[in-house]
């Protein structure tokens, strides 16, 4: 086993983030390795786009630690986030760009080398499903398309670590079987996030669980092993986020 297998791509300690007196996030800690893929879950509320925000280095956190592929996300913002792909709930799509024009525009964002740029657009392309849709406009495009594109631009620069926030919603059950293959495929050569509300999509796809409320971690387990012991994930989810106190309501830093 090669130590780039064994170090994390993503690794939390501590995180908190306060508004006021109220904890979104309090005391998260992820690590997460290259081939896997995290199931992020919780109620609404549970503070899962807080910590989405703050992994992404859009949302500073309050105390504790984000090290993505070994870089301080608070001391090293760019560099270490040169190693993420972010797709949010609303895909940052421009309708008025054709795909080919808006995954050039990305990969310029991006810093990718201009020589490379042809070469990225390629790939990503054809990873996602995309051939045809080059010279089509993005706002001419069905919403299963629009979430491959939103997940083409996370993947044009190559990142260790992908993060996608809803990735399914809002598509028919058709489209959320492609999206959910594409995000397997992913999981085979990066680190996955994947947060949902579709308990049944993290065991279709996710190596891990990690379940939050009020803030706070409640549950966390490998999918395998939950199967093993046939654990229902369902089960599981209610007994962790629906009769306990909200634990983050009324924290102070």
């Amino acid at each position: 086993m090669t130590e780039q297998i064994v170090s994390p791509t993503l690794s939390v300690k501590g995180l908190c983030r306060y508004f006021g007196t109220r904890a979104a996030a309090h005391d998260v800690n992820l690590e997460l390795r290259r081939g896997e893929v995290l199931g992020l879950l919780g109620p609404n509320g549970a503070g899962k786009t807080t910590i989405m925000r703050m992994l992404t280095g859009n949302l500073a956190p309050s105390a504790g630690v984000i090290k993505i592929c070994g870089v301080d996300l608070l001391d090293k913002p760019r560099e270490a986030k040169s190693h993420i792909g972010y797709l949010p709930e609303i895909p940052p799509l421009y309708r008025q760009l054709t795909v080919g024009e808006y995954l050039r525009l990305a990969a310029r964002l991006h810093h990718v080398a201009k020589a490379k740029i042809e070469a990225a657009l390629d790939e990503v392309v054809q990873r996602c499903g995309l051939g045809n849709t080059r010279e089509r406009l993005i706002g001419l495009l069905s919403k299963g398309y629009q979430q491959r594109v939103g997940i083409a631009q996370a993947l044009i620069h190559g990142p260790d670590v992908i993060i996608l926030d809803e990735p399914t919603v809002g598509l028919d059950p058709n489209q959320m079987r492609d999206i959910r293959s594409l995000i397997r495929e992913l999981g085979a050569k990066h680190s996955v996030i994947l947060s949902t509300h579709i308990l049944s999509e993290v065991e279709a796809v996710c190596d891990r669980v990690h379940i939050l409320h009020g803030g706070r971690t409640v549950f966390s387990d490998s999918v395998n092993e939950l199967k093993q012991k046939g654990a229902s994930l369902e089960e599981i989810f209610m007994r962790y986020t629906m009769n306990i106190e909200c634990p983050g309501t009324s924290l102070t830093p």
